[in-house]
C-alpha cells in the first residue's frame, strides 16, 4: 500500500482517529480531515507517535457548510494526484433542530449532503486511481425510517434519533446508487454499520445524552469500532462487498427501504439539486 493515498474524514477522534490510526500502520499516506484545528493536530500527533510515520497530514473543514467541503475538495485535489480510499466518517446528532450554513437541516447536512458533494467531487481523481474504494459509515439506526424527499429537509416529525436515522437510511441509499453509477470502473463503494460505539456523538445533553453516557461501559471502544471499516479498507479482494450494507464483515439486508433502487436514484437528483450539482451525469 506504498503509494496508497487514503482520506478519513472525522478523524479527530473515536472511529475516525482509530480508522486513520490503522491505515498508517499499514503504511498508507493518511490525511485526517477534522473540523476543529487543535483536536485534529493532536489526533496526527497520536497517530504519528504510535506509528512513525511521516505520511500523516490533516486537512480541516466544517461539514456544515457546504463551501467548506468545496474548499476542502479542491485543497485535496491540489495536492494528492491520487485518491485510492475515501472514507465518509464524520458524522453528527444534533439535540435540537438546527440549520446548515446553507438552510439545511443540520444533521441531514452534515451526514448526508457533505459526504454526497465531497465524493462528487473528488470522484474524477478516485476513478483515475482505480483499483480504489469509498466506503461510508452508516447505521442499524436507518431501520424503520422512511424519506419523503419532498420534505427532506423540513420533515413534518423531527426528533435528534430520527434525523440521525433518516440520515443514515440516506447514506445507505447513496452507497447503493454510487456503486451502481460505479459498476465496472474498478471503484468499489460500500455501506457500513461500525457497532455501537463509545463515542461522544450522542453526548448532547438531556434524556437522550443521559442514556448514552448511562450506556457508555457497554459499548464498543473505537478501536472495535474501526474493525470493519479497516477490514473493508485493506482487504485484498473488495468486490463482493460492492453495493452492500456490511456489519462484521458480513454482508446484511439493510431495512427494506434502504433496498429501494428507486428512492436511491431520486434521493441522489434531489441531493445533487440541494448542493448544486444538478445534471451530474450516469457515471
Amino acid at each position: 500500500m506504498a503509494e496508497e493515498t487514503a482520506i478519513v474524514t472525522g478523524a479527530s477522534g473515536g472511529i475516525g482517529l482509530h480508522t486513520a490510526l490503522g491505515l498508517a500502520q499499514r503504511g498508507m499516506d493518511v490525511v485526517m480531515v477534522g473540523r476543529d484545528a487543535r483536536r485534529t493536530s493532536a489526533a496526527r500527533r497520536f497517530v504519528e507517535e504510535r506509528t512513525k510515520s511521516e505520511r500523516v497530514k490533516t486537512a480541516l473543514a466544517d461539514f456544515s457548510s457546504l463551501s467548506e467541503v468545496r474548499r476542502l475538495a479542491d485543497e485535496l485535489l491540489s495536492a494528492h494526484p491520487q485518491i485510492t480510499l475515501l472514507i465518509n466518517n464524520a458524522g453528527t446528532m444534533s439535540e435540537r433542530f438546527r440549520l446548515s450554513e446553507e438552510g439545511y437541516e443540520l444533521t441531514l447536512a452534515v451526514n448526508h449532503l457533505a459526504p454526497f458533494l465531497l465524493t462528487n467531487l473528488l470522484l474524477e481523481r478516485i476513478r483515475a486511481s482505480a483499483p480504489s474504494r469509498i466506503i461510508t459509515v452508516a447505521s442499524e439506526a436507518h431501520r424503520r425510517t422512511r424519506l419523503d424527499l419532498s420534505t427532506l429537509n423540513a420533515p413534518s416529525e423531527w426528533s435528534m434519533l430520527r434525523a440521525y436515522g433518516r440520515s443514515k437510511l440516506c447514506n445507505i441509499l447513496f452507497t447503493r446508487e454510487l456503486a451502481r453509477r460505479l459498476e465496472g470502473s474498478g471503484v468499489t463503494a460500500v455501506a457500513l454499520h461500525p457497532g455501537v460505539v463509545a463515542t461522544g456523538i450522542a453526548d448532547r445533553g438531556g434524556l437522550v445524552g443521559f442514556g448514552w453516557r448511562l450506556a457508555r461501559p457497554f459499548m464498543l471502544s473505537p478501536e472495535k469500532g474501526a474493525e470493519t471499516t479497516l477490514f473493508l479498507a485493506t482487504l485484498a479482494d473488495p468486490s463482493p462487498f460492492h453495493g452492500a450494507y456490511v456489519v462484521g464483515r458480513r454482508v446484511a439486508e439493510p431495512d427494506p427501504a434502504g433496498r429501494e433502487e428507486d428512492l436511491a436514484r431520486r434521493l441522489w437528483s434531489e441531493s445533487a439539486r440541494l448542493v448544486g450539482l444538478e445534471g451530474v451525469p450516469d457515471q
